[in-house]
This record gives C-alpha cells, structure tokens and sequence, in this order.
C-alpha cells in the first residue's frame, strides 16, 4: 500500500478502523480481495505477479498491511517479495512481537518496507530502513505512507484529518471516508517530501488518490475490527481511477 490511516483503541465501537490505498501499476495483475483457498478465514486482495499482498486480514483477529519506502525511482531488486511477510502473518498465528523478532535477522532480504502486525491485542510497525526497527503503537491515530511511522506528508495529514472527523461524530457511514481515499488534489509545492524522484512526481504522487494511464491508485480499502468480528470493503479501479467494482468480506460488514 502507499498511504494507510488508522485508529487503535480510538473508536466506540471498531478497536481499530483502517484506510488505505494501494497504487501501483495498471498492468501489474492482481486479484481482487476474497477469502483465500488455502486459508478461507484470511481475505484480502493478491498480488498474482510475486503471490503475496498489500493487506490481509482474518476473521481470528489479525491483519497485516505493508508499505514500501521511497527514496528514488526503483532500482535493485531485492531476493525476497515484501508481500510474503503480509501472507505470512496473516495466515499465522505469532503474535505480532513474536512475528516482528523472528523477521530482524531476514528483513535486509525484502526491498525497504513499513508492516503493520495486528495480533488482536496489539499493532506493531516493522520495518528495515534505514535499519531493522519495532514498535508498538499507542492508542490513537496513526498514519503509514512511503516514510517512517506517522511522518507528515500532505496525503497522510488529509487522510488522517478525515479519519479524526469520523471519529469525533463515532460515524458508522462508509462513504466519508472513501471520499477522502479519493481525493486528487495534489499538495502545494511547499509541503512536499523530497524522496529523490524529482518535482514533477512528487506533485502527481502527493494527493492521496493518485490517477494515471500507466500508474495509479488500484483500490481504496477499509477495514473494521471490533467485539462484533473483523470486516472489509475493498473498492477497486482501472486506468484514470476508474472505479471496477467493490467487495465486502467478513463477519461485521454487508
């Protein structure tokens, strides 16, 4: 994924509520979010290129969601796919500390990420740059873009904006929130990162929903976890942020 919101402990009724959106290649195949075959009580969306994904969750009270790091255009590549981590935990049953020790001596072998571990009791950000780091996250609002933990890009600040005005009405409507997923304008020049990609880019990747022939965001995905279970709506979109189609899994959302 490239931009996550969530709030942990924060809510009246979700002990947490995440949104997220996933960019990447039009051309990339994947698979829109279901029950997998192999693990029916995880679902989420796979990547049918390299076989993980971007963000699972299960109906045993876990979740995993990873981010990259972005410092440059893509180079090297790495040995290992970062979306196996998310398969991995997902379908596991470590808890989160547990998961996060066991990855310090292997995290150099998957190109630079962020992993959110939801165990049900509590939320981890993993990562491995610029070197192996583990933390586990208060109580509150949080936010995960292609920097560390809660860095203040445009994107991460709107997103979180949204996610704070829902929680201060305890909203149970969907709607506002993907409204903020979707939300193209890009940030003023002042307030962008410098990620070594040049200006141009930056403007076009700096709105949280990002539109483009060749690039952009693939689907829009939130995600509900509380005494009533675990659930998903996965909104998904083609070239130019054209919307094809919406799922919703779980036990808690219909």
């Amino acid at each position: 994924m490239c931009l996550i919101a969530l709030a942990w402990r924060a809510h009246p009724r979700w002990s947490l509520l995440l949104a997220g959106n996933r960019d990447e290649f039009h051309a990339r195949p994947a698979a829109p979010a279901a029950a997998l075959a192999d693990a029916p009580d995880v679902f989420g969306g796979i990547d049918l290129q390299a076989g993980g994904s971007w963000l699972l969750a299960s109906t045993r009270n876990r979740l995993a969601a990873i981010t990259n790091v972005r410092i440059g255009l893509p180079g090297e590549r790495a040995p290992r796919s970062r979306g196996e981590l998310v398969k991995a935990f997902a379908c596991g049953s470590q808890s989160a500390a547990a998961f996060a020790a066991g990855l310090a001596a292997q995290a150099a072998a998957y190109g630079r990420f962020n992993l959110l571990l939801w165990d049900g009791q509590q939320i981890r950000c993993v990562g491995n740059h610029p070197a192996f780091h583990d933390v586990a996250l208060a109580p509150g609002l949080h936010t995960l873009s292609n920097a560390h933990l809660d860095a203040g890009w445009p994107k991460a600040v709107r997103l979180r904006s949204a996610l704070a005005a829902s929680l201060a009405t305890a909203a149970e409507d969907p709607e506002p929130l993907f409204a903020a997923l979707a939300d193209t304008v890009p940030a003023a020049d002042a307030q962008l990162p410098d990620t070594g990609v040049g200006l141009a880019l930056e403007r076009r990747l700096s709105s949280p929903f990002v539109r483009g022939d060749a690039y952009g965001t693939r689907c829009s995905t939130l995600v509900f976890a509380g005494a009533e279970g675990v659930g998903m709506i996965e909104r998904r979109f083609g070239i130019d942020g054209h919307c094809t189609g919406e799922g919703r899994l779980g036990t808690c959302v219909r």
